[in-house]
């Protein structure tokens, strides 16, 4: 192995307790309500809808952002604003809430360590936009670790498709049969990196597996 791609969220940002933490300040904020298990549940089921639209090119990110919003205002009994100006006013309410719960996985550090200790190139490899998960890694302070970024709004091309793993290595100096891909997402971190020709290893936390072990494992 020469070089190591990590998927970011949920891999090695924790994307999931970083949404429950800013739901559980928001929700109340805005309606007065407490977050359930259900809102929750709602408004990640509403996050994927529109998140897979912008992906495809359907609409813009901010769009995707404003499409959230116009499904689960009404979950929570909210009114939904008139324009588009309002509806972004209310998104960055959530937004800052967001940030300031993003933190990174306990594990995430030492694997890049150990991934730097065994002389590999290091990239990230990412379905999301450039300046969001950029600032994801300076803020939990692992941007000093990677050598490469690769997202897919800057890339053109979204996991599974073969050209954003084949970029990435390209990125990297390494060919895809020298590169080993790490996420928590099967399909998109695992089935579609073999696919493309990567080594992969599926970060299955409810395991008990840790990061670093995955890349010890190697």
């Amino acid at each position: 192995m020469k070089a190591v791609i990590f998927d970011l969220d949920d891999t090695l940002f924790d994307h999931t307790s970083s949404i429950v933490g800013a739901l559980g300040t928001w929700v109340p904020s805005l309606t007065g309500v407490e977050l359930t298990d259900e809102l929750l549940a709602a408004w990640f089921v509403i996050e994927r809808r529109n998140f897979d639209a912008w992906l495809a090119g359907q609409v813009t990110h901010q769009g995707q952002r404003r499409g959230r919003l116009r499904e689960f205002l009404p979950v929570l009994g909210h009114p939904v604003p008139a324009t588009d100006e309002e509806l972004d006013e209310v998104f960055t309410g959530f937004l800052d809430c967001y940030q300031q719960n993003w933190a990174a996985f306990p594990d995430a550090r030492t694997a890049l360590e150990v991934a730097k200790g065994n002389g590999w190139r290091i990239g990230v490899l990412t379905n999301g936009s450039t300046v969001q998960q950029n600032a994801k890694l300076t803020a939990i302070g692992l941007a000093g670790l990677v050598d490469v970024v690769s997202t897919s709004e800057a890339l053109g091309f979204s996991k599974p498709a073969p050209e954003a793993y084949h970029l990435t290595c390209e990125a990297l100096g390494a060919d895809p049969a020298e590169t080993l891909m790490i996420g928590d997402n099967l399909e998109l971190d695992v089935l579609g990196a073999r696919a493309a020709g990567l080594s992969a290893e599926h970060l299955d936390r409810a395991t008990g597996i840790t990061l670093g072990q995955l890349v010890q494992a190697v």
